[in-house]
């Protein structure tokens, strides 16, 4: 594993170089989903300091288990209003934020003693029935709504966008998404994150402004464990 890890960041790095970007506007996050603790923590070792996790009772189990750990924990599940209080009071990032009422439901329930948990709002970017996320053009509101929630800080924007073989129509998405960070930004949103690419696109990501990529399988491999604890 630490091997495949140099080989991520290495290519992360060619990539930044090749739009004129340092490699620590990047952050790698390994997708821990259905990985045991033992590779997170193997992963830990080699230096990865952050974690996706989509399934909440699974992740939840990983985190006492490497508790000893400095990990940064990234909520990148579809999100269900049952599930809120917990994710809130466990995460640090929440990427899968689509709709005002999530939102609500995760600022009312951050506990006080802890900094406001950082949001990225889930565009759906190809406008994909399979997929969640808020649509483009609904972002100026959702934004405006989410803007008064004291317990989150709103950092930025995450999509999951179509399959693509080729790297041209792979920038094609993340630059769309870009372009509505810039207008967001434009109108004083004032964003900072760009979470977009994983193991099969993350160096097209990149080289459309992504600040955290979200890499799984180029890190620990194809998956083994089926489970999917929600």
């Amino acid at each position: 594993m630490p091997e495949n890890i140099e080989r991520v960041r290495d290519r992360i790095t060619r990539a930044a170089a090749q739009c004129g970007r340092s490699v620590d506007s990047v952050t790698l996050i390994a997708v821990s989903k259905s990985q045991p603790a033992t590779a997170i923590a193997a992963a830990s070792r080699a230096g990865v300091k952050h974690f996706g996790e989509s399934y909440l009772k699974e992740a939840l189990e990983k985190m006492s288990a490497v508790k000893e750990r400095d990990i940064t924990w990234h909520f990148i599940g579809t999100l269900q209003a049952n599930k809120t209080r917990a994710i809130a009071e466990n995460f640090e990032w929440v990427h899968s934020v689509d709709r005002l009422r999530i939102a609500e439901r995760l600022s009312a329930q951050r506990p006080y003693h802890a900094p406001p948990l950082n949001v990225c709002v889930q565009v759906n970017i190809g406008g994909e029935l399979s997929k969640g996320g808020a649509a483009s053009e609904d972002l100026a509101d959702l934004f405006a709504g989410m803007g008064k929630l004291p317990r989150l800080k709103l950092r930025g924007l995450m999509c999951l966008p179509p399959e693509e073989d080729e790297p041209e129509r792979q920038r094609h998405w993340f630059a769309q998404l870009r372009e509505r960070f810039d207008e967001l930004n434009r109108d004083g949103a004032g964003l900072d994150t760009l979470s977009m690419g994983m193991s099969g696109d993350f160096e097209a990501a990149v080289l459309e402004g992504a600040t955290m990529v979200r890499v799984g399988t180029a890190i620990f491999g194809p998956r083994t464990n089926t489970m999917r604890s929600a």
